[in-house]
């Protein structure tokens, strides 16, 4: 019986999370009281329900060894018995029971003093009072059983019955309507909105108004988010400031922390769109100054941004930055008065390659900003071998402005680094790399590899040998690789760029892609060096280990294609990232 109280108290919310009212209260936002700090509304949650309880992905779940394991696991028997007792219960199966249920809105709010509030409208009114029956009965039982029979009661307020089954939450019936809240304060919170017309709620909130109007009417779910108390949070405002005395993460994050700090809000919507979601974020914060971080980042025209990112073989993810290096270098010092210790080794390594070179005027000024960065899944000279641990090839793009006469700077700064490499394993005395300057595709590239193993060295082949660093200019464009065979992947991938009609993704100032399907791939090539490794981390056994890693990997192959971008939208900043999923 308590197994049968666990559960049912778990799919509650699961059961009755979709749903629509029978009659017509009031939009559920105008019951949220108004200091709520993070307000959650799914407007079209059958849409979601079908999407993820649909036939084609719970078909995909019950086929994939991670499922077939859980089968074995007592505790997820006595799940599934839980489930069938509720079917039995509400004479209904859960699918059936799902789709009377849905249809109707989920509001949830997150408001002070670790208050959390939820009202879900019903289609099924009758249902909804069935399964609230039945959770009573069991949990009054279990309590009497017990001895602790005052933990389930309820008690009259405002002419609503309000109950608790444990002391602490507390929640109340309305017609189809469910107000469910972690704190009795909370439920009284809502309920005196509900009474009160005079009274003030969120949706009378000035930034929530103006969030609202953001959102696409045909938006699934739609998410309120008030900084200004989250910014007041240690935590919150400590993230924010490493990132902003960080040089190399202010770049990479460029525009979006400054954007938040400067915000009132912050507004995110889901969409889905046949087998893909859509999550569109905007924040209201408008960042300006010449000197700022962000102001190295946005397109300085219209038409401007991050080129598209490049596709290769076997790519597992790839990055289109539009960064301005030139113009962020030049405003280090007032930008990081605090000279880090990474940023004084970075200069004095850039001034030994590039020979004293101007690392601003002279080197930095030759680039311009698209930058682009791909992973790809390694390949192997198939005489050496493949290495234990398998790491993927990864490299950077960037287009030079005078690329016939500082290709040769970058030349001998590229092997003046492979010759520092070199002398520091021979200190250790490793083996070093050897440089070879083979031709593809009327491009001569540079390649530095270590001589091929020993016979006796292939059967555990070294992870250095997933090492070939390169270079190679083709054109107007710098390659520097980790491997060769993914610099020639992109000297391909340019020159199909090249002869077509690419054109910048305007206003766009980062764009990421991950590909599942190679990320999978790479997971399962590492998969019993993964597992070995969580073995030692957490003391697991072999069979718990593996579990684990193959769960990960089944929910990678389940998203075919992630792209996540970032940019300008009427000087507002704007995100938008997308899941593509499908059948592993």
């Amino acid at each position: 019986m308590r197994t049968r109280l666990a559960l049912s108290l778990v799919l509650l919310p699961l059961v009755i999370s979709t749903s629509l009212p029978a009659q017509s209260p009031p939009p559920a936002v105008q019951w949220v009281p108004p200091d709520a700090v993070i307000c959650l509304h799914v407007a079209r949650p059958k849409v979601l329900l079908d999407l993820v309880t649909g036939k084609e992905m719970m078909q995909a779940l019950e086929s994939s060894p991670f499922y077939r394991g859980l089968l074995s696991q007592p505790k997820f028997k006595e799940f599934l018995t839980g489930i069938r007792f509720l079917e039995a219960a509400l004479g209904t199966d859960w699918r059936r029971g799902l789709a009377r249920l849905t249809g109707g809105s989920i509001t949830l709010a997150v408001c002070p003093q670790d208050t959390a509030v939820a009202i879900i409208d019903a289609e099924d009114a009758q249902l909804l009072a069935k399964l609230h029956e039945t959770i009573l009965n069991i949990t009054r039982a279990e309590a009497e059983k017990q001895g602790r029979p005052e933990k389930v009661a309820s008690k009259d307020y405002g002419g609503v019955t309000a109950w608790t089954f444990d002391g602490k939450e507390a929640h109340a019936l309305i017609g189809s309507r469910l107000i469910f809240s972690s704190r009795a304060e909370g439920l009284k919170a809502v309920l005196d909105l509900r009474s009160s017309s005079g009274s003030t709620s969120l949706a009378d909130d000035p930034a929530f108004r103006a969030a609202r109007k953001m959102v696409n009417p045909q938006a699934a779910a739609h998410m309120f988010v008030n900084l200004k108390p989250l910014l007041g949070v240690p935590n919150i405002a400590r993230l924010l400031e490493n990132q902003r005395a960080n040089p190399l993460a202010a770049l990479l994050f460029a525009g979006v922390t400054e954007s938040v700090r400067h915000s009132n809000w912050l507004s995110l919507e889901l969409g889905v769109e046949g087998k893909t979601f859509v999550i569109r974020a905007l924040a209201d914060g408008q960042v300006a100054g010449a000197n700022s971080v962000a102001a190295f980042t946005l397109p300085q025209k219209a038409d401007d941004g991050a080129w598209p990112n490049l596709a290769v073989p076997g790519r597992i993810a790839a990055l289109s930055l539009y960064r301005d290096l030139r113009g962020f270098y030049a405003a280090k010092d007032t930008l990081f008065p605090e000279r880090s210790s990474g940023l004084i080794f970075f200069e004095n390594m850039m001034g030994i390659f590039f020979t004293g070179r101007d690392l601003t005027t002279e080197v930095l000024a030759e680039t311009g900003p698209q930058v682009r960065l791909v992973v790809a899944e390694p390949r192997y000279d198939g005489a050496a071998g493949t290495p234990q641990v398998q790491i993927p090839a990864f490299a950077a793009v960037l287009r030079l402005r005078h690329p016939e006469q500082f290709g040769k700077v970058v030349e001998e700064a590229w092997q003046k680094a492979v010759g520092l490499i070199n002398f520091t394993r021979g200190q250790k005395a490793l083996p070093g790399l050897v440089i070879d300057r083979p031709t593809y595709r009327d491009t001569k590239y540079t390649v530095a590899a270590f001589a091929p193993p020993d016979a006796n060295e292939q059967a555990k082949l070294a992870t250095r040998f997933n090492a070939r660093p390169s270079l190679a200019m083709p054109g107007p464009y710098l390659i520097l690789s980790s491997s060769d065979s993914l610099a020639r992947d992109l000297i391909d991938a340019l020159d199909r760029e090249t002869k077509g009609s690419v054109t910048p993704l305007a206003q766009a100032h980062s764009v990421l892609e991950i590909d599942g399907g190679s990320v999978a791939a790479a997971l399962q090539a590492n998969r019993e060096t993964l597992i070995q490794g969580d073995m030692l981390k957490k003391g697991r056994t072999h069979d718990q280990s593996a579990a684990g890693i193959d769960m990960l990997i089944t929910l990678v192959q389940l998203a075919e294609q992630l792209k996540l971008s970032v940019g300008a939208d009427g000087g507002l900043t704007q995100a938008t990232l997308s899941v593509r999923w499908k059948a592993p």
